[in-house]
């Protein structure tokens, strides 16, 4: 099978939520005078691509290490809505019209923004990107989703109680979130599902993990270009 890479970066200053401390990489040892190369990483666990547990938003929620990492694995169905406008909400309609009908329960949901694309230390991509709106978690649970994920660090925006809520619900519901996606156009026009799975770090008692999330992929499906 072909393994489809769907993550993001981390690097030293590269953008993430402006809510959380910078990306810091320092270099501690280097060829030749070490004979060793070793960085050390300073940034917070939801950076990069990483899925958020329940514990993130709820104080009595699951910790990302007590979820079983079968719940990472699943079918994925990719909703290509772009093209987006800067603060657009994302609602229940848009998501209905660009997902099959029916949505198969315990399905996880990707959803395109083209924002990932974007990803720059800017206004626009820090603080202007869609949202997922309340009502639109709320049709995410009635459709019993495993978990969603999208191609940018917040899934409820820059706006504080929209953010708070839709991860309250979701969570809530036990859907975990995988945020930081690289989605581009090509992986949106393969035929839907396909295997999607994002493997979180062990990191003991945490809200969130950095995952390497990809896309297992028949080799007989070919990628389109373009």
């Amino acid at each position: 099978m072909k393994i489809i890479d769907l993550s993001q970066p981390i690097f030293d200053g590269g953008p993430n939520c402006p809510a959380h401390p910078p990306i810091r990489v320092e270099m501690r040892l280097q060829h030749p005078q070490d004979g060793w190369q070793l960085e050390l990483f300073a940034f917070a666990a939801h950076t990069g691509s990483h899925i958020d547990a329940p514990l993130h938003r709820l104080p009595d929620g699951a910790s990302i290490d007590s979820i079983p990492l079968e719940r990472f694995v699943g079918p994925a169905y990719i909703a290509d809505l772009r093209p987006l406008q800067p603060k657009e909400p994302i609602t229940e309609a848009k998501l209905a019209e660009a997902l099959p009908h029916p949505l198969p329960p315990d399905s996880v949901v990707l959803l395109a923004t083209g924002w990932g694309d974007i990803r720059e230390r800017s206004q626009r991509w820090l603080y202007e990107s869609p949202k997922i709106e309340p009502s639109t978690a709320e049709w995410l649970v009635a459709h019993k989703v495993r978990g969603v994920g999208i191609d940018h660090w917040g899934i409820g925006g820059w706006d504080a109680e929209n953010d708070k809520a839709v991860h309250a619900i979701l969570l809530g519901a036990g859907i975990w979130i995988a945020e930081e996606l690289r989605l581009p156009p090509e992986v949106c026009r393969l035929p839907s599902p396909q295997l999607f799975m994002a493997l979180p770090i062990h990191l003991k008692g945490a809200s969130g993990a950095w995952c390497r999330p990809v896309l297992l992929v028949a080799d007989d499906i070919s990628i389109p270009l373009g």
